[in-house]
């Protein structure tokens, strides 16, 4: 059986061989003959890209070059601009060039046709900044997605925040779409399919056992199995803005409903304003995309006693220096009621208004590399090293407590090791109280592409009360000091987007004097798989 493409050049040569001959017939006096030694009667160089016998086809596109070594299948993979346009099924999937999807991947720009980045600006060097621009060749084993973090890249933008502001923040010479990152991590949408308004989603489904022990030694064992997530988001630029970004963010998997709201916008080459819907506001572990949770989700006893919700949030951040060491925000933020997870979803227990507010600052101090907040933990292939931190304070006024929070971040990412420890504390003015919570997490790259594992081990400690409030409620919790300690498996099936997910928890709370038969200890066991782009 002839193959596909032979199939194919040969009816293409023969519909321009017959075009020539016709057109020929009818314009040549009878009689007359093509003039000798003009052009050879075959392609003799079947690598030139030079049409040698003029009948339209050009290497191993024309029939005369099928048998020629330079044109057999197999060998290199579909995956550069070269390759997708020789004519070639490199790599012997009986699809050639732009029928092969493998040519639809990152970094090949040969099958998309006319359509130009607009955000594709001047560089500094030679190439254009746009994600046309030429990239190194890659080998046969190669993906797009080795050149991050090589070839010049410096691996600090790879997050749709960091390559929508129009800045280079790691500066490496390549700005938004233009970088790597931006360009070949899956995970980063703004530079992928639409110039204008993106999708993005993060499908998970899965089996759980989780046991639980209560003070009075109860024991039980619940199964279950269903989607433990549907993520759903919207963004992009804002429509006339330029370097602008906003996002929503959305969660359906117990019906729909808006968790997160953030619209930014520049005020000058170093810094931007952003507006939002609250949380978050000294770590962003609580408002990142559930696709960059290493443990799969937070790790909530870090949080629930210092990132309390507000209505809505505005910071001013940006660099203090060219090179992007030093990296600021202030910000502030209100609302009233009581926080229940939504954008503008707030209750009220009584009559009283309950207003609160808060007030703070963060300082990103890159050490070595660029790191952003809402950089991804999880690593695909080998990093090069980063070594940043992040220190923050805030005032927190709320209806039952006032106190001065901090946090410290610390993140070591370098060759196929990722290693973070973050610190929350308050000092509680309202209850006369010191509270801490800390968490490390550690991830291990065992097989590139292939398979990752994690772990995390972390507490929250209350301390003592020195101003005890009249009772507990649901106002005002009781606080137990916990202890949780995760280990997870990602192996991943396709690419960075699909991977399934090994994990198992074990959780420790202090037991409640108000109530002995909460919760004292809860086992989870998870294997889900999840869809992220």
């Amino acid at each position: 059986m002839m193959s596909m493409r032979r199939l194919w050049g040969a009816l293409a040569a023969l519909v321009v061989v017959t075009s020539s001959a016709v057109a020929s017939a009818q314009e040549a006096p009878a009689g007359a003959q093509p003039a000798a030694g003009q052009r050879p009667e075959h392609e003799t160089v079947c690598t030139g890209r030079v049409d040698e016998d003029g009948d339209g086809m050009v290497d191993c596109a024309d029939a005369d070059c099928f048998h020629d070594r330079a044109c057999e299948a197999g060998g290199a993979g579909e995956n550069t601009d070269g390759r997708c346009s020789d004519w070639i099924d490199n790599d012997g999937d009986g699809m050639i060039d732009c029928d092969d999807q493998d040519c639809m991947g990152p970094g090949v720009n040969r099958c998309r046709g006319s359509w130009t980045n607009p955000n594709a600006s001047a560089s500094s060097g030679t190439a254009p900044q746009g994600t046309d621009a030429p990239l190194p060749e890659l080998d046969a084993n190669q993906t797009a997605e080795d050149l991050i973090g090589r070839n010049g890249d410096s691996d600090g933008e790879r997050s749709d925040e960091t390559c929508a502001d129009g800045l280079d923040n790691d500066g490496d010479g390549r700005t938004d779409c233009a970088d790597f990152g931006c360009r070949f991590d899956p995970t980063v949408t703004v530079c992928q399919g639409s110039p204008s308004l993106r999708f993005s989603a993060v499908v998970g489904a899965g089996f759980s056992s989780i046991t639980t022990q209560t003070g009075g030694d109860v024991i039980d064992n619940a199964l279950d199995t269903r989607f433990t997530r549907i993520q759903l988001r919207g963004l992009g630029p804002i429509p006339g803005v330029q370097n602008s970004f906003f996002l929503l963010n959305l969660r359906a998997e117990r019906g729909v409903r808006l968790t997160f709201a953030m619209f930014q916008i520049p005020i000058s080459r170093r810094w931007y304003f952003n507006l939002n819907s609250g949380s978050g506001s000294l770590s962003s572990a609580l408002i990142t995309s559930t696709s960059r949770q290493l443990l799969l989700d937070p790790a909530f006893y870090v949080y629930s006693a210092f990132e309390q919700g507000s209505g809505a949030a505005m910071e001013v951040g940006g660099s203090l220096d060219d090179r992007r060491r030093l990296l600021l925000r202030v910000f502030a933020s209100a609302g009233s009621g009581e926080f229940n997870g939504n954008v503008g979803g707030r209750f009220f227990r009584s009559d009283d208004r309950n207003f609160s507010y808060n007030v703070g600052a963060q300082l990103g101090i890159n050490l070595i590399g660029s790191y952003s907040r809402f950089d991804s933990p999880f690593l695909y292939v080998p990093a090069p090293l980063t070594l940043a931190m992040v220190v923050g304070a805030k005032w927190d006024q709320r209806p039952d407590e006032r106190y001065l929070a901090w946090n410290a971040f610390a993140v070591l990412r370098w060759n196929r090791l990722f290693l973070s420890a973050e610190h929350y504390g308050k000092r509680e003015f309202a209850f006369d109280s010191i509270q801490a919570s800390a968490v490390a997490q550690l991830g291990v790259l065992v097989i590139p592409r292939r398979l990752l594992l994690a772990a995390d081990v972390g507490g929250y400690f209350p301390g003592e009360m020195g101003n005890r409030p009249a009772s507990f409620s649901s106002a005002i919790p009781r606080p137990l000091q916990e202890f949780q300690y995760r280990a997870a498996a990602h192996f991943y099936f396709y690419r960075h987007i699909g991977l399934v997910s090994l994990l198992w928890s074990d959780h420790f709370i202090e037991r409640n004097p108000d109530n002995p038969r909460d919760t004292i200890r809860e086992q989870q066991l998870r294997l889900e798989a999840q869809f992220r782009f």
